[in-house]
């Protein structure tokens, strides 16, 4: 059996610590969070020559040790703490080229705490066009460690780096400079006092606030040499150690690093002027939205008509071929439809992540986040809040988990209740199949799409309520708060089609996988309940059925379908659904979309699949859930059910609901109380009642 050691990948943000970690482990790599908190945990499997095997660990991207963030908090636990089955044996600082000198900073760091540690110099094919030179043996000698020149783009340097990592019991432990000479006097009483123990790990101790493992604080804190230093001393210490260790940067690079300034070649600064500018800027972002969304309906469009046609055919012929029973019937019915209604939208899902993949590979969505700082900061929001309501349009859970970077409690707290609002990939389902009901297919000029116009209508409706609100809450809350706004603008880059494509799949079959769970079990449930019910209406249906409609002269498959609806509507999922009615009727609802209404709590994409499995139940056609759902017929008006009243009645209804169990979860945890989710279903809700109440009154 192999040995398997531990390898932690580190690194500042945007150093290509994700490239290596794909490059590295390829497909055998899984996302999960750390223990007890919801920060994402990247880890997967390197082979390495002589039959080695590395668990590698994608820490989350921090620019030094002392922590300011709960991410970076994360980075400082393992490496303090060796009893984690995570420690690692050797880490892997990742720099990049451009950068060197404010990478080393985490690197020095890093050397003080004696794990064997490689630096890796990544991005080395924009040397040459950035007029770079590296000395490798002269910083190899003064950092004491060995470096692995890589370019991820290119794939080369991978192999050395793995080399590096198995021959890593060879790599020199001891620091690379001493940081102690900043108060001798302080360092050495420390010594003194516990002397079995490391001195970079005692210092990080004193100045962290984070959680050491079997470390236990107390002991630490008796100590009279412990309470010498003020906060403000010794955040002036932590400034002079900083300082400490730059003079010794700056000294190495002199000689080991070599920049030919009339050399480099940079369309940066143009672009940027371009991109970022207080006109074109938000122009030009408005045209690449429309185009992304322009792209998800005309390049998916082919693909969901195969999936759908595929999903009835599959239930037709399993119905068909199947022997006669509940269980052909809960699998044709049920668990085929209510699944085919989750997998219809997998390529427009797809190509959604695909283009956000893009944007941050390219550096772009740094821009977005610096031009919509201008706005934000009259809302009372961070500029930083850009961030968790982008990413919300992937999923509202890792966008809520993503405030943790903000400093104010007030700018966080308004992030999490608002970013909600943000068009989710799981309300994409249902905004799909409803737009194509009830908005024709035409084009805007002969260009866009009106449907690709509604999509993107949508997706700014739901960012403009967000900041909105946050405007409301601002004025609501009454806490002070004031923060400064700071982001980094990495390299503009052509992005990695590997990194694209790992994201796009790992996005993508999280989103499948996490609402396939909820909606085979909601399926299974949703059959039964509209397969069965109480009484003679249900058990007498096709007695009933028959005199009812004996003088209509119906032919076999038509009284066969009457019968189906009858039994439906008085199943258990019927009785519920009439139930439910009187509520929903004014904003044009039926009771079958009430019940979709209602299961779809557990996740928003639970709808499409709860009408996929109602409207599959008794129905021998073979028909597609898109033609079942257009013709639906609205019992109390008449005329389509899906019209452009109700439809527009329902977009908004799921453009401001908060119909998501999950989402009030992680809130509950990240505000560590009741009492805000509880607010945010209340309000929530109650606003998209009304406004879906305001649309369907007017529109009808």
């Amino acid at each position: 059996m192999s040995k398997q050691i531990n390898v932690a990948l580190i690194g500042n943000p945007n150093t290509g610590k994700t490239s290596v970690f794909n490059a590295l482990t390829g497909l055998n790599q899984k996302v999960g969070n750390y223990p007890g908190i919801t920060v994402e945990k990247k880890e997967g499997i390197c082979k390495l020559p002589r039959g080695l095997k590395a668990h590698i660990i994608d820490l989350p991207g921090t620019y030094s040790l002392n922590a300011s963030s709960l991410d970076e908090n994360v980075v400082i636990e393992l490496l303090l703490n060796k009893n984690d089955k995570d420690y690692p044996d050797v880490a892997v600082v990742v720099s990049d080229v451009e950068n060197l000198k404010r990478n080393l900073l985490l690197f020095t760091q890093i050397k003080d705490l004696e794990i064997p540690t490689i630096l890796v110099i990544n991005m080395s094919d924009r040397m040459e066009y950035k007029g770079i030179s590296i000395d490798i043996p002269y910083l190899e000698a003064q950092l004491k460690t060995k470096i692995a020149l890589i370019s991820t783009r290119k794939n080369k340097g991978i192999n050395d780096l793995k080399e590096l990592i198995t021959k890593y019991k060879e790599l020199p432990a001891e620091p690379c400079l001493d940081a102690s000479v900043i108060d001798e006097t302080y360092f050495n009483n420390l010594r003194k006092v516990f002397p079995n123990q490391l001195l970079y790990k005692l210092w990080l101790v004193i100045t962290q606030d984070v959680n050491f493992g079997k470390t236990d604080r107390a002991t630490y804190d008796k100590v009279e040499d412990f309470k010498t230093k003020s906060k403000a001393d010794l955040k002036r210490l932590q400034q002079k150690e900083t300082i400490k260790r730059y003079q010794f940067i700056n000294e190495t690079l002199k000689k080991g690093q070599t920049i030919d300034l009339k050399s480099a070649k940079d369309l940066r600064i143009k672009l940027d002027r371009i991109l970022t500018h207080k006109v074109w800027g938000y122009v030009i972002f408005a045209a690449i939205l429309l185009l992304i969304f322009q792209a998800i309906y005309d390049w998916s469009s082919i693909p969901m008509d195969f999936i759908d046609g595929a999903f009835a055919s599959l239930s037709e012929w399993t119905k068909n071929t199947l022997p006669e029973g509940a269980f052909t019937n809960l699998l044709a019915e049920g668990i085929i439809s209510g699944l085919g209604g989750v997998v219809i939208f997998i390529p427009q899902i797809a190509f959604l992540f695909l283009f956000i993949s893009i944007l941050e590979e390219s550096g772009y969505m740094s821009r977005v986040v610096f031009l919509m700082d201008r706005i934000m900061r009259r809302f009372g929001l961070s500029g930083k809040s850009v961030v968790p309501l982008i990413s919300g349009t992937a999923c509202a859970i890792p966008a809520i988990m993503a405030t943790r970077n903000i400093e104010s409690w007030k700018e966080r707290l308004i992030t999490i209740l608002v970013t909600p609002f943000t068009t989710c990939a799981a309300r994409l389902p249902v905004y799909l199949i409803i737009i194509a009901l009830i908005i024709p297919e035409g084009r805007f000029l002969g260009v866009i799409s009106y449907q690709a116009l509604t999509l993107m209508l949508l997706y700014l409706l739901g960012f403009g309520t967000a900041v909105g609100s946050a405007w409301i809450l601002n004025k609501v809350l009454k806490m002070k708060s004031k923060t400064f706004f700071v982001v980094e603008m990495p390299n503009y880059k052509l992005p990695l089609l590997k990194n694209v494509a790992l994201t796009v799949l790992e996005k993508t079959k999280a989103f499948v996988f996490g609402a396939g769970k909820i909606i085979l079990a909601l399926s299974i449930v949703l059959w039964f309940l509209a397969s069965y019910g109480p009484g003679d209406n249900f058990n007498n249906a096709e007695t009933i059925v028959t005199k009812q409609y004996a003088s209509k002269n119906l032919n076999e498959e038509e009284l066969e379908q009457k019968i189906a609806s009858h039994k439906l509507e008085h199943s258990f999922i019927g009785i519920a659904g009439h139930a439910l009615e009187p509520v929903i009727r004014p904003l044009g609802y039926d009771w079958k979309i009430g019940i979709a209404i209602v299961s779809s709590f557990a996740a928003r994409e639970v709808f499409v699949g709860t009408l996929a499995t109602i409207y599959s139940v008794g129905s021998d056609e073979e028909e597609t859930i898109k033609n079942r759902m257009a013709g639906e017929i609205n019992p109390i008006l008449g005329g389509p059910l899906f019209n452009f009243a109700s439809g527009i009645s329902l977009l908004l209804f799921y453009a401001f609901a908060m119909q998501c169990m999950s989402t009030l979860a992680i809130v509950k945890r990240e505000t560590n109380s009741w009492k805000w989710p509880i607010y945010q279903l209340v309000i929530m809700s109650g606003f998209a009642y009304i406004a879906a109440l305001i649309a369907f009154q007017v529109l009808k």
